[in-house]
C-alpha cells in the first residue's frame, strides 16, 4: 500500500470516530503523521468530497461521502430486503432487538435491525460497528462454526479487548474463550449475559448451510433484567428457525453467498468442529 493512500485511511477511519470534529493538532499527533503532510492530505480528501471543515473551529470531520456510498451498497447488496422481514419476525415473537451481522473477511458488521421492545428499556447500539468476536454473541456464535486454530488467530489479530469497555463476564483468556464456545456448540447457538455489556444479554446463531462458512449471524439482545437466561433458551427454537430460513435465502444476495468464502482452508462438519482441530489448537 502507498505511503499517501494508507495515511488517508488511517484518517478516513480516525474521523469515523469523532463525529464532532477532531483538531489537526490531536489528528496528527493521535496518527504519528506530521503535521503539515497531515494537513495536506486533509487537503485532498476534502476536494474529494470525503471530509469537510467546520465553519466555527475549523476541526476536520468525515462527510457522508463514505456513509452513502456503504447504503447504496447494501442496498444493491440485496442482503437487506431478504433479511428485513426475518427479523421483523424474530422481533415480534421475543419482543426484543433482533440484528443482522454480515462476516467480511476477519470482520463481524451489523448491517440492519428490528425493534421488537415496545416499552421499558431498549438496547440498541449503533449501526455499522465491528463487533468484538471475543466477547460479543454475534462474535462468538461465528467463531464456534470456525477450526479452533482459525478462531484462535481471528481473536488474536483483533485482541481480547480493554476488560474495562466490556461486561463483567468477558472471556479473559483464550482457554476461557475456547470452553465458552464449546458449550455454544452444544445448544447450536450462542448466550452470553453481561459480557459484552454491563446489564445486556444477547443470543446469537450463525447463518450456515450445512458445512459452508457461516456467511452471517442473527442476533437477539436486550436488558438482562428482562432477557434471562430462561427467556433466551425458551427463543432458541425461533433464532435457530430465523437463521436457517436467511441461509436457505441468502443466496440471493450477493454479499450473504459470497461473504465468507475462502477465508479459512478446512471446513467444520457442521456447527461442532472436529476433536482433531480442537485438541491441536489447544497444544
Amino acid at each position: 500500500m502507498s505511503g499517501a493512500l494508507e495515511k488517508s485511511l488511517a484518517i478516513l477511519e480516525y474521523l469515523a470516530a469523532y463525529p464532532d470534529g477532531v483538531g489537526l493538532a490531536q489528528l496528527s499527533t493521535d496518527l504519528g503523521q506530521l503535521r503539515s503532510g497531515c494537513h495536506r492530505t486533509l487537503q485532498e480528501l476534502m476536494r474529494h468530497g470525503y471530509v469537510r471543515q467546520m465553519p466555527q473551529r475549523a476541526d476536520y470531520a468525515l462527510t457522508t461521502k463514505l456513509a452513502s456510498m456503504g447504503l447504496s451498497f447494501l442496498s444493491k447488496s440485496g442482503v437487506v430486503d431478504i433479511a428485513q422481514p426475518v427479523i421483523n419476525r424474530l422481533a415480534q415473537a421475543t419482543e426484543e432487538l433482533v440484528r443482522l451481522a454480515i462476516v467480511d473477511g476477519e470482520r463481524l458488521t451489523l448491517v440492519a435491525k428490528a425493534q421488537g421492545a415496545k416499552s421499558g428499556l431498549l438496547y440498541d447500539p449503533d449501526m455499522g460497528i465491528d463487533l468484538q468476536l471475543s466477547c460479543s454473541a454475534a462474535g462468538q456464535a461465528w467463531l464456534m462454526t470456525l477450526p479452533e486454530d482459525v478462531a484462535i488467530a481471528h481473536v488474536a489479530r483483533q485482541g481480547m479487548g480493554d476488560r474495562t469497555h466490556f461486561g463483567p463476564n468477558a472471556p479473559t483468556s483464550i482457554k476461557g474463550l475456547l470452553k465458552v464456545l464449546d458449550e455454544h456448540r452444544k445448544r447450536r447457538f450462542s448466550l452470553i449475559q453481561e459480557a459484552y455489556a454491563p446489564g445486556m444479554s444477547s443470543m446469537a446463531a450463525p447463518i450456515q448451510r450445512g458445512d459452508e462458512p457461516a456467511t452471517g449471524v442473527v442476533v437477539v439482545a436486550g436488558p438482562s433484567a428482562r432477557l434471562t437466561q430462561k427467556r433466551m433458551l425458551q427463543f432458541g427454537p425461533a433464532l435457530l428457525a430465523a437463521a436457517e430460513e436467511l441461509a436457505l435465502t441468502g443466496s440471493a444476495s450477493p454479499l450473504l453467498k459470497s461473504a465468507n468464502v475462502g477465508t479459512w482452508g478446512n471446513r467444520v462438519d457442521g456447527p461442532a468442529a472436529g476433536k482433531a482441530e480442537r485438541s491441536s489448537a489447544r497444544r
